[in-house]
């Protein structure tokens, strides 16, 4: 978008720090504006959405007069290489906002106006733009000092975008791009995104047979018997680690009155991620979250300050009426169940209980090999509450990971609307990190819905709420280690724990008594006695990530034993039945992350 100098009134030196923004980020930055030259360069009349600097790379959006292709991408990297060679410099200049509007609009680039007309009036008197070469764009900064300093990059590929997000807006044609400080860097990237491809939950899912979607219900999955086999395994952990938590499980309602929804606040500041039906004379909503109906559990009776803490375990189906370009797999779905936790307790046992949450999300990341990584997460604009409660409420956390020796990195804004929480995270074999569990300490909702407890002197107090859920989604959780694992689970989560592979017919019959050995140990086992070669069976059962093959022939059968093959290679013959039954039952109930091996971190989905 090429302009005249004399537009705009130029401000020497008021190029912002990039080195106060990080110097990665300044450099993606630039590298959007660099990219977004090049495509105005090569598609004249282009209109300009945005181009943010994101994780690991960035992005912008284009408005084309026809799809992108692959050389295209080819086209606008050696535009962008012709740039750095020129050695252009970055300047920042400032507008009035009526100016701007008019140049924009002059100019043909709707997105950019509407940028502007949704500023507040009063912070944006004037706009920033920054022009490198013939090329300038409305833009807050900071940005390199010279197209020169752009590190190793790569255009990555193209995808729709919906205008804003929104699947009623035009939508655009996105370009995805990566830059770092060294060659090494994109190398190690490019890397990670090519075994990422390899790991995709989507493909694994449909070649494992664990899990379908299809467009009867957008954004649900089918889960296959598979796929419930490993559903179950999780669900069986974390009800354990609930039950040895103190928890009692109780079931909702999955549509709701909006009374209910509008006492708890969701109605205001939720509605638009909700289903809502017409419930005959009523209106009423699919429910996005279990805690306003678990506390219509708690008022069922008068409760003691010797009754608390009061735990809940809560395992419904939630419903969320996400954007259509928001979806992902099983990352972003519509229908969703979360190990939900919900305990009331008296103030005094805030801080404990916060630390139990603590220790149970630990205990239950334990047999996955994660670590997890700590975030305190404070009040948003948008919330509910007087300045005075968020300070006691983020008080106390603070002080709950203080005690616990637990470090902790801030997310300033980042906390829900009712409530500061603890968001927990962990990375996986790939080295991304994941958000999944979260704490919320929550004062809001018992005084919205009146909750109370007879106090030791006789009178009334309020309980605090603390909201938590150790997974966060089974369906999003269940795509992140698939991925984690590359398909190939520990024993102790393998949909098929082990297939028994027969050398011939006349081996079937001992081979369904293996089988059924390994039923009565708990353990999910199948026999292949398709008419397929030996090899074939066991390249099968290699490719669906079954942790271990039993190959059985006459000597098994006399023997009344079994030759073992794992996943990972090794490989034995004529071990005893009995003990090895023993032996897999003992690895699958202590939940060892065998035979999980280093194979599976260095892409064993090929």
């Amino acid at each position: 978008m090429a302009i005249d100098s004399g537009e705009i009134r130029s401000k020497a030196d008021e190029l912002l720090d990039a080195e106060a923004h990080g110097r990665l980020g300044t450099m993606r930055h630039s590298a959007a504006h660099m990219m977004a030259a090049a495509v105005m360069e090569l598609f004249p009349g282009a209109s300009l959405g945005i181009g943010p600097a994101i994780r690991d790379g960035f992005y912008y959006d284009f408005d084309l007069s026809r799809p992108l292709t692959p050389a295209d991408l080819e086209s606008i990297e050696a535009k962008m290489r012709e740039q750095m060679d020129a050695k252009l410099g970055f300047e920042r200049s400032e507008m009035p906002r009526d100016e701007a509007l008019a140049m924009l609009e002059q100019q043909g680039q709707p997105y950019k106006v509407e940028i502007i007309r949704d500023l507040p009036p009063a912070e944006s008197e004037t706009v920033s733009f920054y022009r490198h070469g013939d090329f300038i764009d409305l833009c807050r900064g900071p940005h390199l000092a010279s197209t020169a300093e752009l590190g190793p990059f790569k255009l990555l590929n193209s995808a729709g975008a919906y205008w804003r997000g929104d699947e009623h807006r035009p939508m655009l044609q996105r370009i995805y791009g990566t830059v770092w400080e060294t060659q090494e860097e994109l190398d190690q990237y490019l890397w990670r995104l090519e075994e990422a491809r390899k790991r995709d939950h989507r493909r694994l899912g449909r070649e494992l047979d664990l899990f379908t979607f299809h467009p009867e219900s957008p954004a649900a999955p089918f889960w296959h018997p598979r796929g419930m086999a490993l559903w179950r395994a999780l669900e069986d952990w974390s009800r354990q680690v609930r039950r040895e938590g103190g928890f009692s499980e109780v079931r909702t309602p999955s549509l709701v009155r909006k009374e209910l929804w509008e006492q708890s606040g969701h109605w205001a500041l939720y509605q638009d991620n909700m289903f809502v039906l017409d419930d005959y004379d009523h209106v009423s909503g699919l429910k996005p979250m279990n805690c306003p109906e678990e506390i219509l559990v708690y008022k069922t009776g008068s409760r003691s300050y010797r009754d608390l803490p009061i735990r809940y375990a809560d395992y419904s189906v939630l419903f969320r009426k996400e954007r259509a370009g928001a979806l992902a797999g099983l990352f972003r779905v519509r229908q969703l169940v979360q190990d939900d936790s919900h305990v009331f307790c008296r103030d005094d046992q805030v801080i404990a209980e916060v630390q139990h949450a603590l220790s149970l999300v630990r205990r239950q990341y334990e047999p996955f090999g994660f670590a997890p990584s700590f975030k305190l997460a404070t009040r948003p604009e948008k919330r509910l509450g007087s300045d005075e409660f968020w300070d006691m409420a983020e008080g106390k956390l603070r002080t709950a990971l203080d005690e616990a020796g637990i470090p902790y990195a801030m997310d300033e804004g980042g906390a829900a609307f009712y409530a500061p929480k603890i968001d927990i995270f962990f990375a996986d074999a790939l080295g991304r990190e994941w958000q999944s569990a979260t704490i919320q300490l929550d004062y809001q909702l018992p005084q919205r819905f009146d909750l109370e407890y007879r106090t030791a002197e006789g009178g009334f107090e309020r309980p605090a709420i603390i909201h938590y859920a150790i997974y966060g989604s089974f369906e999003r959780f269940t795509g992140v280690i698939t991925e984690h694992y590359a398909g190939a689970c520990p024993l102790w989560l393998a949909p098929v724990q082990v297939v028994v592979v027969p050398i011939a017919d006349r081996h079937i019959e001992y081979a369904s008594a293996v089988r059924d050995a390994l039923f009565a140990a708990r353990l999910r086992a199948e026999v292949d006695d398709r008419s397929e070669r030996m090899q074939a069976k066991l390249r099968d059962a290699q490719e669906q990530k079954v942790p271990v093959m039993l190959v059985v022939g006459d000597r098994d059968a006399e023997a009344g034993a079994v030759s073992p093959r794992l996943r990972t290679g090794e490989s034995s013959q004529g071990v005893p039945l009995d003990a090895f039954v023993e032996e897999l039952r003992g690895r699958a109930e202590r939940r060892e992350l065998w035979p999980y091996a280093e194979d599976a971190q260095d892409g064993a989905a090929s």
